[in-house]
């Protein structure tokens, strides 16, 4: 009973540790709509990389980053934005943390009156696992 008491333990604490150890990040590709690039700009700059810097600061992230490409006919996106979270407790309580966030920042930062829903399209969505 003591030798598979101590295999529990030894396999929780390899759960942990793979926990902690395994960054997670998630992509989202973004497409612009009728032309509004600077509606879209404005948007992710105001909005998106604020509340980045603040769970940066707090953190609630590893990292992150916003990537501008191309769009071809194959990936139709202008825009890719990468959020790193240091292990899986962190990316868990993703959703509190920025909800705690949007409460602190406030009000959404519009260029003009358009929406977010009449510029931008996140076309997809991706999550990565990476180990150090």
């Amino acid at each position: 009973m003591k030798k598979l008491i101590s295999f529990i333990l030894l396999l929780f604490c390899a759960q942990i540790y793979a926990q902690e150890n395994t960054k997670i990040s998630t992509i989202d590709f973004v497409q612009i709509l009728n032309n509004n690039k600077k509606e879209v700009v404005y948007y992710y700059e105001n909005n998106w990389k604020v509340l980045r810097k603040m769970a940066l600061k707090k953190k609630y992230i590893f990292s992150y980053q916003l990537l501008e490409t191309s769009p071809t006919k194959e990936a139709p996106f202008s825009f890719m934005l990468l959020t790193t979270y240091k292990n899986k407790l962190q990316f868990d309580a993703r959703e509190k943390h920025f909800a705690e966030l949007l409460k602190t920042k406030g009000k959404l930062k519009l260029l003009n009156e358009k929406t977010p829903r009449e510029f931008r399209k996140t076309v997809f969505g991706k999550e990565a696992h990476h180990k150090e």
